[in-house]
């Protein structure tokens, strides 16, 4: 079992058992950075992000933002896999650009006017769902704008939880699908695959249990932030 791809399966199932995303917004460019293509980093991180999806799902399903979901699914879907097929064959870095957003989102719970401008822009959300799918499909880093755009509505913690994380399994569902069209080939095998997504799970379990369970609303609130602003600061980093 590769050692690097355990360790960055253990870090990223954590904080993705915590704000819905992060087994693919951070799995994908430490994978990416150890030498693995694309490719094959959405190989093993796919199925992981989407089992720990799935789970909190099925925990929380009736605080999901339905409307937003199905927006979701109309704006954004058709785009993570169009361009999607671009990035098997292109790479394309816009890290420092969100990078850059997601510092300033993160201000949002500080600053009283980035939570207005945030409001202005959330009335043009069908145009943010739609650039979302492209950052997506190309780089898979639309779930750092997912977040933004969900921890811009104000929810509380639940709902904030599983609506993004019905939103990025549908992302994963449609990936995967994608790459068995494309018939792409994985260096892994189907035993290690099967392990990773069963670690993926067991921290999952452990998280919810030992931490998430003991956040409040407004701890919780506070810790979206830094998580904001602590991936724009990773990505805008990888960039440079």
């Amino acid at each position: 079992m590769p050692l690097d791809i355990l360790l960055t399966v253990l870090v990223t199932a954590m904080i993705q058992s915590l704000f819905g995303v992060g087994v693919l917004l951070f799995g994908t460019p430490a994978l990416l950075l150890l030498g693995y293509d694309f490719v094959n980093a959405l190989s093993v991180l796919l199925p992981i992000s989407l089992a720990i999806n799935a789970l909190q799902i099925l925990k929380h399903y009736r605080y999901i933002d339905i409307d937003f979901f199905k927006n979701v699914l109309l704006y954004t879907i058709p785009l993570v896999v169009w361009f999607l097929f671009i990035a098997t064959s292109n790479k394309v870095n816009i890290g420092l650009l969100v990078g850059t957003f997601l510092l300033f989102v993160a201000l949002k719970s500080f600053v009283p006017a980035v939570e207005r401008l945030l409001q202005t822009l959330v009335k043009y959300e069908k145009a943010y769902l739609a650039a979302m799918g492209l950052v997506h499909g190309l780089t898979n880093l639309g779930g750092a704008l997912l977040t933004a755009i969900v921890h811009g509505k104000g929810y509380d913690k639940h709902t904030t939880r599983v609506t993004v994380a019905i939103c990025y399994a549908t992302f994963a569902v449609f990936q995967l699908a994608t790459l068995l069209v494309l018939g792409s080939e994985f260096e892994l095998t189907y035993s290690q695959h099967a392990t990773f997504l069963q670690i993926g799970v067991i921290v999952f379990l452990l998280t919810e249990e030992l931490v998430y369970s003991g956040i409040d609303n407004n701890k919780y609130s506070k810790f979206f932030a830094a998580f904001l602003l602590a991936s724009g600061v990773l990505l805008i980093t990888k960039s440079l």
